[in-house]
C-alpha cells in the first residue's frame, strides 16, 4: 500500500460452481434474459430483474448469486458487481452470507475508487460481529470472541478506504482490529507496519512487516515497505538489498505482462 494506486482489494472466494458447469453466464439461469424484449449486454438488466418488487426470495439462490457478483469482479464490472452483492445481502438470512456479500460490495466500491460507499459497505459487514459479539464471549469458554470469517478482511479493507478518504488515525485503529482478529492475516499485518510508519514508528512496522512476510505476504509493495523502515532505522545496506529485489520483481512482473 504505497501512494501508488492499490491494484487489489480483497474479496472472498465465493462456492464456485459445480463440475458440470460450461462457462460463465451474466445471468444466472433463473433470470435469462429474452433477447427480443431487451438487450443481453445492458449492464442494468440483472439489476432490474433481482428487484424485490418483481422476485421472490424464494426464486433466488444467494450463494449462486454471489458468485455471479464474483464474475464481474473478475472481468473488471465493477459496478455490476457492488449491484449483485448488495441484492445477494438482500435476500439472504445467512448471517455470514450477508456479511460477505457487503464486504465484497466495498472492494467493488474500492475499485471504483468510491470511498465513501467502500466504508459504509465495511462497516454493515462490521455491524454483524458487533450484535452479536456479547452472545459469542458468552458461549466461548476461554472468553476469547469468535469472530465471523469476513470480519478480518472488512476491517483491512475499511482501514485502506479510510485512509484513502483521509482518515489516517481511524485507519490505523481498524489494521490493529484486524491482527486481532485474525493474527495469521498477512495483508492485515503489512497494512499494520504501513500505517505505523506513517506515523514515526518504524522499529514496530518493521515487525509487522516481518510478520506479514512470516505469513506468506510478500510481495514487491511489503518490501518497497519495509526497505522503508529500514532507512528510518538507519539499516542502509539492508534497505538497498530490499530495493534492489524490489526492482527485480518488478521488472519480472512487467516482463510477463509483456509476453
Amino acid at each position: 500500500m504505497t501512494d501508488r494506486e492499490r491494484e487489489d482489494h480483497q474479496f472472498s472466494e465465493g462456492q464456485g460452481f459445480d463440475d458440470t458447469y460450461e462457462g460463465f453466464d451474466l445471468e444466472p439461469p433463473e433470470f435469462e434474459v429474452d433477447p427480443d424484449k431487451v438487450d443481453p449486454v445492458d449492464s442494468r438488466v440483472l439489476t432490474d430483474m433481482l428487484d424485490r418488487r418483481n422476485v421472490s426470495s424464494d426464486a433466488v439462490e444467494p450463494g449462486k448469486l454471489l458468485d455471479v457478483g464474483l464474475e464481474y469482479m473478475h472481468i473488471n464490472r465493477h459496478e455490476q458487481a457492488a449491484e449483485t452483492f448488495e441484492r445477494v445481502a438482500q435476500f439472504t438470512d445467512d448471517e455470514r452470507l450477508q456479511q460477505e456479500a457487503w464486504t465484497n460490495k466495498g472492494a467493488a466500491h474500492a475499485q471504483l475508487e468510491e470511498w465513501d460507499a467502500a466504508i459504509g459497505a465495511y462497516k454493515e459487514a462490521l455491524t454483524f460481529d458487533e450484535e452479536s459479539e456479547a452472545q459469542r464471549a458468552s458461549e466461548n469458554s476461554s472468553g476469547a470472541t469468535a469472530r465471523s470469517d469476513h470480519a478480518a478482511t472488512a476491517e483491512t479493507n475499511l482501514a485502506y478506504a479510510l485512509w484513502e478518504s483521509g482518515h489516517s488515525e481511524q485507519a490505523l485503529e481498524h489494521a490493529e482490529r484486524a491482527v486481532e482478529i485474525d493474527p495469521r492475516f498477512g495483508e492485515a499485518w503489512y497494512n499494520r507496519g504501513f500505517f505505523l510508519l506513517e506515523r514515526g514508528l518504524a522499529e514496530d512496522a518493521l515487525d509487522a512487516f516481518d510478520n506479514a512476510i512470516r505469513l506468506s505476504f510478500r510481495n514487491a509493495d511489503v518490501l518497497e515497505e519495509k526497505a522503508r523502515a529500514l532507512e528510518e532505522l538507519g539499516e542502509y545496506d539492508e534497505a538497498e538489498e530490499l530495493a534492489e529485489e524490489v526492482e527485480k520483481m518488478r521488472d519480472e512482473a512487467e516482463q510477463q505482462l509483456l509476453e
